[in-house]
């Protein structure tokens, strides 16, 4: 049978999928993400994984990957990706020489919106603005059907759009970016900063027992009525809902997804992000736009990565 292999690189673990050309996965599984030496055995991981699960590679099509860092799509050349550790990488090229194959790399979040467009909750929308939003947060965009890349693979980071002048320093050297708020690390953030005030809230009196706090932690201590809890998810929805709005009225998309870690914190999250993004963004785009939450979960990458193979190669 004719497939194609998805691949999902992320900093803990990577994702490897067969899936037919109709996005059906035939079989998946994952290995970890080693970072010894800033990464460099991961592409010969990869190809060993291959190796020992697909029994005929031949029938194989081409891989695709999503990974994370700036990328050129066009060479599957990878500038640098900060989480792994890899700078000036030519990722298609040297996976290319190992299986025979033809390799496409695109950046991660945007080969997750892009399965998430073709089999999850995008239902081949046009135009579509996708987030995840987990340790950091990643924007794919999708314009009459197809990824945007960019002049140089950069369009859709809205993570590091700037929100927050002179804000918390981000990864990326700059500081007041979407993420450093947004997302599960900037959440725990915000906690931290409300726990020195050493108000007596279950914030605090959570930390004090625990002696650590998550993004997880903090949503449920919401959920129980805590105050402090409840003001940061609201800021954090709040943030969100404008970076979403100030997207929209560039491009006027039909659908934005949440997917990520943060986004299963449950339909109310996703609620105030909406009811913020409604208030701040223009009325004739608002009204078009349906906004929900990602289905796919953790195989979007994998499915998408499928996805740009059966795009380029028009299977």
């Amino acid at each position: 049978m004719t497939s194609i292999i998805g691949i999902d690189i992320g900093g803990t673990s990577i994702k490897i999928g067969n899936v037919d050309t109709d996005g059906r996965i035939l079989n998946k599984w994952e290995i970890a993400t080693s970072h010894m030496n800033d990464g460099a055995s991961i592409i010969s991981d990869i190809w060993q994984s291959l190796s020992q699960n697909i029994s005929d590679i031949t029938a194989v099509k081409g891989i695709g990957i999503g990974a994370p860092g700036f990328i050129d799509s066009t060479t599957g050349y990878v500038y640098e990706a900060v989480n792994i550790g890899w700078k000036d990488l030519a990722l298609a090229e040297e996976l290319r020489a190992l299986s025979g194959l033809p390799v496409f790399v695109a950046n991660d979040a945007n080969v997750a919106a892009l399965g998430e467009n073709w089999k999850g909750a995008g239902d081949n929308a046009q135009n579509l603005i996708a987030l995840t939003i987990g340790t950091g947060v990643g924007g794919g965009l999708i314009v009459d059907g197809d990824i945007v890349d960019g002049a140089n693979g950069m369009a859709g980071e809205i993570g590091h759009a700037t929100i927050e002048p002179g804000g918390y320093l981000c990864n990326c050297g700059r500081r007041g970016c979407l993420e450093t708020v947004a997302s599960a690390t900037g959440i725990v953030r915000q906690a931290m900063e409300t726990i020195k005030t050493g108000a007596n809230n279950q914030l605090i009196r959570h930390y004090q027992a625990k002696g650590a706090i998550t993004a997880k932690d903090i949503f449920d201590l919401a959920d129980q009525g805590d105050a402090a809890s409840r003001e940061i998810i609201m800021h954090t929805a709040d943030t969100l809902g404008m970076a979403i709005a100030n997207a929209a009225a560039f491009m006027n998309p039909e659908k934005v997804l949440i997917g990520g870690g943060v986004s299963k914190a449950g339909n109310h999250f996703i609620d105030l992000i909406d009811a913020a993004f409604r208030n701040y963004a223009l009325q004739r785009v608002s009204v078009i736009c349906d906004l929900k939450a990602a289905q796919l979960e953790n195989d979007a990458g994998m499915i998408g990565a499928a996805g740009l193979v059966k795009q380029k190669l028009d299977l």
